[in-house]
């Protein structure tokens, strides 16, 4: 009889303790609106052919011009200076294997992004550039337990004019951000990241996907890949917790059209969408 009684108590407290991990921040949701209903560049406004290329400074004007919203990627360099540009490495859009994070900005004004004249830039004058004129989305990049990133990004962006969030997959950038820059509105990313598993290994893959690390740093809004959302942490916290939601990274109009009313704003490239800036 007594585990009869022992058996529900446990379900229930494993069940709260669930709740309290996936759980978003419940304060300052008039705040997270002044991103809701925007369609975010993914990387600047580049083209197909990567004859302007993405997190260029050509991409970003391009979409400040269009009057999109811009997602963006920042990571250090050696120097420990905040470049623009999303892979760990050179290969894919300079052709070289090279890790950014042990080249300083001066070595990587070597290499042109595809075939254009285009360099990787610095998050301060991506910051020049776009000047308030659309919202801007950043993604942290953090890929160990050193968070300095969120620091020289903040540095730059004290005195910014214009709108921006932070997102990121790692919960220790957004945990940086609740413990120092409260007043800033944070994301976190996420995806089916066990099918395969990323580099961060099965158990981290496995947290981040299904939201468990929620606590660490209580984002305000999700950003999760449109095609992954059958989900039960991100169907709770869309439906239950009303937390906002953004869709990535949606590449035609077609699919545009059919996850307009299921996400709160939209991250997209390779096309230009038909008829509205907004979700």
């Amino acid at each position: 009889m007594k585990i009869l009684f022992i058996i529900p108590i446990i379900l229930l407290a494993l069940f709260c303790l669930y709740f309290y991990c996936i759980m978003p921040r419940l304060t300052r949701k008039k705040e997270a609106q002044a991103f809701l209903h925007h369609l975010f560049a993914h990387r600047g406004l580049f083209t197909k052919d990567q004859s302007i290329p993405e997190n260029s400074m050509a991409a970003f004007a391009n979409a400040v011009e269009h009057g999109y919203g811009i997602e963006l990627d920042v990571q250090l360099t050696k120097d420990e200076q905040l470049v623009v540009f999303h892979d760990h490495t050179l290969t894919r859009m300079c052709g070289i294997d090279l890790p950014v994070c042990e080249m300083t900005y001066e070595e990587l004004q070597k290499y042109t992004l595809g075939n254009t004249e285009e360099k990787i830039p610095l998050f301060k004058d991506v910051l020049k550039l776009v000047d308030g004129k659309v919202p801007l989305l950043i993604e942290i990049k953090l890929p160990t337990l050193r968070t300095y990133t969120c620091q020289a990004a903040d540095a730059l962006l004290q005195d910014y004019p214009g709108k921006y969030c932070i997102e990121s997959f790692n919960p220790l950038a957004l945990r940086w951000y609740k413990k120092h820059r409260k007043d800033v509105v944070r994301g976190q990313l996420s995806a089916n990241l066990t099918k395969p598993v990323t580099e961060a290994g099965f158990l981290l893959s496995f947290l981040v996907k299904y939201l468990l690390l929620n606590f660490i740093g209580r984002p305000d809004f999700i950003a999760y890949c449109y095609t992954d959302t059958q989900n039960v942490s991100f169907i709770l916290n869309k439906c239950l917790l009303h937390t906002p939601t953004f869709a990535w990274t949606v590449r035609s109009q077609a699919v545009l059209e059919k996850y307009r009313s299921k996400f709160d704003s939209i991250i997209f490239d390779g096309f230009i969408p038909g008829h509205k800036h907004s979700v």
